[in-house]
């Protein structure tokens, strides 16, 4: 999906001195351990320390020296050192200062210069989609409707007797406006129902057996917050729907079984470990029948190996009466690694299948979008979810549903009162500057995709500028704006929307905003809004752990808290911003428990 990024050298030179400094692209003297790192600037491993006689206090469990041990703590401390007794942290500091934790039976890696950071948090990830990659049609490698045709017939001869066909990864770029058409899958199978889902997941691409069992036809409405794309001569429903229309389909298909979704959820489970993800945030709990379930059973079964903080779906056509069954489900869910805190909340739609919901109408068409939500009903349901103790997390990707979402927000506190509720925006592709400030008096937290931050090739010139128009697509994805306002930002990759969710590839992103083997400086997507290295750093660790509340067991390195920690086999200080993504993850802990450990890192 994503191309090689520019060399270090253009990204230096559209930078000044210091500014390319602080990105990584110089190298600087050492620190000193125990010093503190001001944003951005570069650190580097202090000399090892020969062992001194010390007294032995309580023995850890692990200690790693002679690292660059980059805390994340409020005053960003650089250390070389981290010692680990049981599930927690007991000491971060110098080489010399681990030596007291040091006893018989203590582990001791000698980490020769390597980079350690906090367990990475991805704030918003469909962790529990991974099912539908290993049990229905892939569509993500593809990037034409004759290689969706040539996959989807692949499947079908592998699987010959299935009563429904799903699958997830069109993209809406190969066929823009009214969406890929029914008659493409009527050719290939006319009497079995098949639903396939984009990439973005806001829409359903169907042949006429699926139209005929959702009772769909010409005469039907378009569903409230919903679209039936339809041929411009006929008047037909075309073959893709948007929004609240696809659920008109997939209610009555059907979905995964608990198994099945178990299976989904451990595949993930490694594929997040392998890429230093420790905590993560799923949004899915209740739009699919059997996730919770899954969930739930894992938890019970000590099958999970990551922390999950997951949302329930709220339902626009219902109101605050159903934040009570939420409430049941979140004390039934009280596990280690398995809680439920928050609700989420679908505003809008997508640029792409124009309906994210935005101030000034598209460009090519006469629409602002779709407004998923009844604005009284979202408030009064924001509202009674905050007085339970949820988060809201609400999914906004235009600026008019931004706002409308930080109103309900507003609302909430009225009726509420002021508290630490932390409710969280999340995509935020357009913002209206003026709801910068609001973020920060509401104490709302954005949790954005940097995996996202570039003129995309198939997006940016095709669909984002002749829809949104030359201007607004320049003013994309803010990031730095939220940042200089002191607002908490958190990172997150929108997995299986983002294949590859390695937090190392969104760090990068972050820092350069640049597709992958792009030259051109003008190709930089809205250059103004490029963060600095700790910034991104901090995005993916301390405040992604304040955006889900639990600042006070991880999200940076400090005794008390709970060692969830990530080896790198290079210092990103030191790394050139466009190599970021190609560093190793060689060891990843959860609670002091090693849940990953690279070939390369066995070596070494």
């Amino acid at each position: 999906m994503f191309k090689k990024m520019t060399s270090a050298l253009l990204i230096t030179a559209m930078m000044s001195p210091m500014a390319a400094f602080a990105q990584g692209t110089v190298t600087g003297a050492p620190l000193a351990p125990g010093a503190s790192l001001a944003p951005g600037a570069p650190l580097a491993p202090g000399a090892p320390l020969a062992p001194a006689a010390v007294a032995v206090l309580q023995p850890a469990d692990q200690v790693f020296t002679n690292g660059v041990v980059y805390t994340v703590d409020r005053n960003r401390n650089v250390e070389q050192a981290v010692a680990i007794r049981g599930d927690q942290i007991v000491y971060v500091g110098s080489s010399e200062g681990a030596n007291k934790y040091i006893g018989k039976t203590t582990k001791v890696t000698d980490l020769q210069g390597k980079m350690v950071l906090p367990g990475f948090i991805d704030s918003h990830t469909h962790a529990s989609k991974t099912t539908g990659l290993i049990f229905s049609i892939d569509l993500f490698d593809g990037g034409s409707i004759e290689e969706y045709v040539a996959t989807i017939k692949a499947f079908i001869k592998e699987h010959p007797n299935e009563p429904t066909l799903q699958g997830r990864g069109w993209t809406n770029p190969v066929a823009p406006g009214i969406g890929p058409r029914k008659e493409v899958l009527d050719e290939i199978d006319a009497k079995t129902p098949i639903a396939l889902t984009s990439d973005d997941g806001h829409s359903l691409w169907v042949n006429s057996a699926s139209l005929a069992l959702a009772g769909i036809t010409k005469d039907t409405a378009n569903p409230e917050g919903g679209i039936i794309e339809r041929d411009p001569k006929t008047g037909e429903p075309s073959g893709t729907l948007r929004e609240k229309a696809m659920d008109l389909v997939l209610k009555k298909i059907g979905g995964y079984t608990i198994a099945q979704y178990k299976s989904g959820i451990e595949e993930y489970q490694q594929k997040a470990v392998e890429r230093g993800v420790t905590t993560v945030r799923d949004p899915d709990m209740l739009r699919y029948p059997n996730v919770l379930e899954a969930y739930e059973e894992l938890a019970k079964e000590n099958k999970l190996t990551i922390r999950f903080r997951n949302a329930v779906t709220a339902n626009p056509d219902k109101g605050p009466e159903q934040i009570a069954d939420f409430v049941k489900i979140r004390e039934r869910e009280q596990y280690p690694l398995f809680q439920v805190n928050a609700v989420k909340i679908f505003m809008d739609g997508v640029v792409e299948g124009a309906t994210a919901y935005l101030e000034k109408p598209y460009e090519h068409k006469e629409t602002n979008g779709e407004l998923i939500w009844k604005v009284d009903n979202y408030n009064k349901t924001a509202a009674a979810a905050d007085k339970a103790g949820f988060q809201l997390h609400v999914h906004s990707i235009g600026d008019a549903s931004t706002r409308i979402a930080l109103d309900g927000m507003e609302y909430a506190e009225k009726q509420n009162g002021a508290h630490d509720a932390r409710h969280s925006l999340v995509h935020l592709q357009l913002v209206n500057p003026t709801d910068i400030e609001r973020f920060k008096k509401l104490g709302a937290v954005g949790i954005v995709q940097p995996f996202w931050f570039m003129q995309e090739d198939g997006y940016y010139d095709e669909i984002e500028v002749p829809y949104l128009g030359q201007e607004r697509a320049e003013k994309e994805y803010p990031m730095k704006s939220f940042i200089n306002k002191g607002v908490h930002i958190a990172s997150s990759s929108d997995y299986i929307v983002t294949p590859e969710f390695n937090p190392l590839h969104g760090i990068q992103q972050g820092v350069t905003r640049i597709a992958d083997g792009e030259t051109d400086p003008n190709k930089i997507a809205n250059p103004d809004e490029r963060a600095t290295l700790a910034d991104m750093i901090a995005s993916f660790t301390i405040d992604g752990a304040y955006a889900n509340h639990v600042e006070d067991i991880t999200g940076s390195l400090e005794p008390g808290k709970k060692a969830d920690l990530v080896i790198l086999d290079q210092n990103l200080f030191t790394t050139p911003a466009n190599k970021i993504k190609d560093v190793q993850v060689l060891l990843t802990l959860v609670e002091g428990k090693q849940v990953y450990q690279s070939q390369a890192g066995e070596k070494k």
